[in-house]
């Protein structure tokens, strides 16, 4: 968004300096409306409500004999002054959605694996499933449930490396926990490669509509945007056959 916001300014003055007077002020006065809308709520309000709708709602999980929890990564953040890496702020719900399902499938007295992905696209030396699974651990996840998946750098990936991973296990229930902005597109890449899986989300974003634009909305109208970009991208590449081929996870 910011992005967008600085190329519409610059394109201005462009037009501006080359004596197109209306058609850069028209853009400096889209730069501000879209500031406006961005910062203030309705954009985002407006884009979040067609990602997270359908995961608004907890599903209730039926537990089958054998079952996979996958958390999906959101980065890690180094602690200045030592060498300590850890979670991003906003990977704390995911984490605690995905111990508290890992809890409730034990309780049943089925057999359940928690798969945590993520590698180290932050380059903190320490990779987003490692940083995770300590805390897991910490939680009360047993050693020999937990599994990590360290090399994807983005959803696309987390979805590639981790088929294999289930296709060893062959779970008859596959969760996927990830922020409700985030699980329309990560739904779609994961069924791509053949994984049916039923999503969970850790957390659910709102805009704070106000009369002040807020840093709050601007960033939500990004993590939204980036979404929608993502999945446009996957159609796209699809239609050029870009994308790695369409596979069962429980295929030869």
């Amino acid at each position: 968004m910011l992005i967008l916001l600085l190329l519409l300014c610059v394109l201005g003055y462009v037009l501006v300096r080359k004596r197109r007077t209306r058609s850069g002020w028209l853009m400096f006065g889209l730069a501000f409306v879209l500031m406006l809308a961005s910062g203030c709520g309705p954009l985002p309000a407006w884009l979040l409500v067609h990602l997270q709708a359908p995961y608004a709602t907890r599903p209730t999980v039926t537990w089958a004999p054998r079952n996979a929890i996958v958390i999906l990564g959101v980065g890690t953040s180094r602690v200045i002054g030592t060498n300590q890496v850890g979670p991003t702020v906003f990977a704390g719900n995911r984490l605690v959605e995905g111990y508290t399902l890992y809890r409730q499938c034990k309780q049943s007295g089925n057999d359940c694996k928690v798969i945590v992905s993520g590698g180290d696209p932050f380059r903190n030396g320490v990779p987003e499933a490692t940083a995770y699974g300590e805390l897991l651990l910490g939680m009360g996840v047993d050693r020999s449930d937990l599994q990590l998946e360290t090399r994807s750098f983005n959803t696309w990936q987390n979805a590639q490396f981790v088929q294999p991973m289930l296709k060893a296990y062959a779970p008859q229930r596959v969760v996927l926990v990830s922020s409700a902005v985030h699980l329309r597109r990560a739904q779609m890449y994961f069924e791509h490669f053949g994984v049916d899986a039923l999503p969970v989300r850790g957390d659910y974003a709102d805009a704070r509509i106000s009369w002040f634009p807020n840093g709050w909305n601007v960033s939500l109208t990004e993590f939204a945007l980036h979404e929608y970009l993502g999945i446009l991208t996957f159609h796209v590449y699809n239609v050029m056959g870009w994308n790695a081929p369409p596979s069962r996870y429980g295929a030869p």
